[in-house]
């Protein structure tokens, strides 16, 4: 049902040579255990995974439970952004498809989402009905897991319901295993045992225990994909720490739970975790800030407002306007949160509904119904042997005496009803093991004593407040200790089962090898034409990278290359950890380096043990690794640098590691030094083109200068003759004295002069605007044979950076085999140039607000025996008919100025038509643009000096 993260990177690098309906079972199963740590990635896998489906071949049977297996995945996404309707109705599809099919534990996964549909809704009794029956159902099935967490969650919500009774029923079935040490639990399951007994904790007030489980919840949650408990226990976290005084603890966790939930665009997670954040803010006194996040989640949460979460919210709402002074906003709030709490069946929110209430109608003179609603409030709490809202609503019983004219009780005993109140208060408070009653409860006793004409008591009552604050201060800096000890003793778990988890995937990762023995040489040299196809160091590294964490057992691995002066090594590329490593560089003088002794040894140097002496000159930042493997990056006699592999485990490269490491080297080393000799030859002809493109651009520069002279002369020819006026004004009114009339034309003459100025200045501006961009192109390539899927790969590769920061992306169709004899340097530019006017002019209006507003580009290929089509669509606001005919001018744009050149499509018409030999047309609607390019497999012959001609 949840996978781990180790998993899921496994089946990610099994999937990626995979072609066609060979992709198909990995599509599903990730598409599935994606779902939530990345929606969008989910939901494109899942789209390829239905569009491959009907072609798999599969028998009726399992081509059916596929379909609804997605189908699941989709109605989880629907859910996860609050499509609760459409979310239901996909899902009873495919438990429909699944249960004809008798597969128990999908219909088990179906009952689980729809118990989640429920919880959104507020139906808490249909969520124990679609648990139970989630856990039946896996039972049946033998699912083990499965049926323990539908029990596991269904211990969590029946706490908000009676903890005492949760805890009866549930606590044998789910023993603590503690908050902060290791125990046996499978994450998946350890989410939700730690979320029960983190709920159990906070209830009986041990918010120190509640906080450890709520971390351990949150630690499970992540390695198992769970992010939105994720969400929830990091902001569960943040309300155990601002109730245990440790306010910037708490501040920290919300944010971290807010960093969570953002980028997903979950409504409930993110209005979840604003609700928390504001509740903190408001004991801070940040009561404005705590308004504005509190209406802000109340908006998001609003679709799903018989949700607990809305509920939570309206509460904090209904605080904060007391402690502003708004009853009525206070009063509104705490009224919706009673609707709430009787539809929920809570006992804690009809509680705290009933007291809210009535504080404010207190303040709004309508005692009456306050005091019916303040003693509704400490019968619920009574009933329900929650001792601290017991005492809140015997305080505001004991104001609603104070302030208003009540009968008094019947069994009262003291002089007044506030002091009945009052000291029954502190009886509650006194009976409740460690608990220590607040100043300002023997305050609120004090000032009732002095009213009374009692001073001497009051006196005394005054003198136990202040000893009351001395112990409540104490018990705050006990309160911090507590979370420093927290803080402590999960940062020592989460450190002791980082090591561990990473001992075992390297053990995994080890034992895999060594089962593969036979197919090494075979599978080493698949890998030798994987890396010495690319071209490009940056790539090279990557495959590297990838090969040697699949193969040997690493902690840390690092590339250095020997730089220009030769006088130092410097790193290229380094991972620790899954981390990027800083740049390093190593002097050829160090005489401790292992490095420097491989490179000017020319040999191997292995350190199975690193003597404990060593760490000291280890990298600030890095770690202390037990053996180091170093090989040198050789081409025939020519050293270009050194490769390195490392281990937290001593004696972690055996024989056989050395002798992959060594094979990885050799192919290393080749790649690197063909990808320098191209980068080389790259800047040569970037430098012939350049030399052209000058001699060119001289011409163009002659007249550009003869078209400047016009505006140019005639803006300093009316300058001229404004300053002669001004200094003939100003000799005027310095001498015999400036007529009005005077005055006056010469204003007219300055203004007319002005305005040409500005006309002639506009016009040079506008000029040079249109030839600065002159110099954007691209250097042509050699001719060669290509597979039009490589190469249009890697021309996607490079700019998909950029397509994912914009917030959009590419869609590609082009099949395996398709065998061009032509330039693929100039075609990789037509695709670069169209896929960047598509994110300039197509989506320029699309921004990434991460409510699915995107743009959508796909490139598709079909060939036949001598041609090949290649169509580039995409869904963005189309061109206008009038722009049509000038497209593929030069310098025609419609955003100058705003990143467009008015080359690019010109110089793909010229490369297409010239070079390519084939076609390009374009066809537009408000729907998208399509661009049709018509190319020969073989393009005609042309010489270089045409070639580039054609830039």
């Amino acid at each position: 049902m949840f996978a781990l993260e180790h998993e899921i990177a496994q089946w990610e690098s099994t999937l990626q040579p995979l072609r066609g309906v060979a992709r198909l079972p990995l599509l599903i199963l990730l598409s599935w255990h994606l779902r939530q740590r990345d929606c969008a990635r989910a939901r494109r896998l899942c789209e390829e995974a239905g569009a491959l489906l009907p072609l798999a071949g599969l028998a009726p049977e399992a081509q059916a439970q596929a379909g609804a297996r997605l189908q699941l995945v989709q109605a989880e996404l629907l859910w996860l952004h609050g499509e609760l309707d459409a979310a239901e109705a996909l899902a009873m599809t495919a438990y429909a498809t699944l249960c004809a099919q008798g597969n128990g534990s999908a219909c088990a996964d179906v009952h689980w989402l729809l118990s989640s549909i429920a919880v959104d809704r507020g139906e808490h009794a249909r969520c124990d009905t679609e648990l139970q029956a989630a856990a039946e159902q896996a039972r049946s099935a033998g699912d083990t897991m499965r049926a323990s967490l539908a029990d596991a969650a269904t211990a969590r919500w029946a706490v908000l319901r009676d903890a005492r009774a949760a805890q009866a029923r549930w606590g044998e079935r789910f023993p603590a295993q503690g908050a902060h040490g290791s125990d046996q639990l499978a994450a998946p399951l350890a989410t939700w045992v730690h979320d029960f007994h983190g709920l159990q904790a906070r209830n009986s007030r041990d918010l120190g225990r509640a906080a450890g489980h709520y971390m351990q919840s949150y630690e499970a949650a992540l390695e198992s994909g769970q992010l939105r408990a994720a969400i929830t226990a990091a902001a569960n976290i943040g309300d155990c720490f601002a109730n245990l005084n440790d306010h910037q603890s708490a501040l920290e966790w919300m944010q971290c739970a807010l960093d969570l939930a953002r980028p997903t665009g979950w409504p409930r997670s993110i209005g979840g975790c604003q609700t928390h954040t504001a509740e903190t803010m408001r004991k801070l006194g940040r009561l404005d800030a705590a308004e504005e996040l509190l209406h802000e989640a109340l908006r998001l949460l609003a679709p799903m407002s018989g949700a607990r979460s809305y509920a939570n919210a309206l509460f904090y709402l209904g605080e904060l306007s007391l402690d502003k002074g708004d009853y009525t906003t206070a009063l509104d709030a705490f009224s919706q949160l009673a609707l709430r709490a009787e539809a929920l069946g809570q006992a804690d929110f009809r509680c705290l509904a009933q007291r809210g209430t009535a504080h404010a109608l207190s303040y709004l003179d309508r005692q009456d119904e306050a005091h019916l609603a303040a003693r509704r409030a400490l019968q619920l709490a009574t009933q329900q042997g929650d001792a601290i809202n017991q005492i809140a609503a015997l305080r505001v019983l004991a104001m609603l005496h104070a302030r208003h004219d009540l009968p008094p009780p019947p069994d009262m005993a003291e002089r007044n009803p506030a002091l009945h109140y009052l000291h029954q208060a502190l009886q509650v408070a006194d009976a409740i093991d460690g608990y220590s009653p607040p100043g300002e409860l023997f305050d609120a006793l004090a000032r009732e004593y002095a009213q009374a004409g009692d001073y001497a008591r009051a006196y005394d009552i005054a003198l136990e407040a202040g000893a009351a604050r001395e112990k409540s201060h104490t018990q705050q800096a006990t309160n911090r200790a507590i979370a420093m000890q927290v803080h402590h003793q999960t940062e020592h778990a989460r450190s002791e089962g980082y090591h561990h988890r990473e001992l075992a995937a390297s053990e995994a990762r080890r034992a895999e090898v060594l089962q593969q023995t036979s197919d090494t040489l075979e599978r080493l040299s698949a890998i030798g034409q994987e890396i010495t196809t690319h071209l490009d160091a940056d790539a090279v590294f990557q495959v590297l990278d990838r090969h040697v964490h699949a193969l040997l057992p690493v902690n840390t691995f690092a590339v250095y290359m020997l730089d220009t002066t030769a006088t130092a090594l410097r790193r290229a590329h380094g991972m620790e950890a899954g981390q990027r490593l800083p740049d390093n560089a190593i002097p050829l003088n160090n005489p401790r380096a292992y490095s420097v002794r491989c490179l000017l040894g020319r040999s191997e140097v292995y350190i199975p043990q690193v003597p404990a002496r060593r760490h000291a000159y280890t990298v600030p930042g890095t770690r202390h690794n037990q053996s180091v493997l170093y090989v040198p990056l050789m081409v025939g006699e020519r050293v270009l640098g050194v490769m390195t592999v490392q281990s937290c485990d001593a004696h972690a490269y055996g024989e056989r590691e050395r002798l992959i490491f060594r094979t990885l080297c050799a192919y290393g080393a080749i790649a690197l030094d063909n990808a320098n000799a191209y980068r080389q030859l790259q800047d040569a002809q970037a430098q012939l083109v350049s030399q052209e493109k000058l001699a060119a651009l001289g011409s163009l520069v002659a007249g550009v200068a003869h078209e400047l002279n016009t505006p140019i002369g005639n803006s300093l020819l009316i300058a001229s003759t404004m300053q002669q006026k001004t200094e003939d004004v100003e000799r005027r009114m310095n001498g015999p004295g400036l007529r009005r009339s005077e005055l006056a034309s010469y204003i007219d003459d300055a203004a007319q002069a002005a305005a040409l100025v500005m006309r002639g200045l506009h016009s040079a501006a506008e000029l040079v605007n249109s030839f600065k961009q002159v110099a954007v192109d691209r250097t042509t390539e050699q001719r060669r044979q290509f597979d039009l899927q490589q190469v249009t790969n890697e021309v996607i590769a490079t700019v998909m950076n950029r397509i994912r920061n914009s917030g959009h992306r590419i869609e590609t169709e082009i099949a395996f085999g398709i065998a061009l004899d032509s330039y693929p340097g100039p075609f990789g530019q037509v695709i670069t140039n169209l896929i960047n006017n598509a994110l300039l002019h197509a989506f320029g209006h699309l921004g990434k607000d991460g409510n699915g507003n995107e743009g959508l580009m796909r490139l598709r290929a079909t060939a036949d025996a001598t041609h090949v089509q290649i169509r580039f669509e995409d869904n963005g606001t189309g061109i206008a008919e009038r722009h049509l005919t000038r497209i593929f001018d030069p310098f025609f744009t419609t955003r100058l100025g705003q990143g467009g050149s008015g080359l690019g499509l010109s110089i793909s018409y010229n490369i297409v038509t010239a070079l390519l030999g084939g076609q390009i047309q374009v066809a537009s609607s408000s729907a998208g643009t399509c661009f049709t390019l018509n190319l020969p497999l073989v393009a005609p012959q042309l010489d270089t000096e045409e070639a580039v001609s054609i830039y």
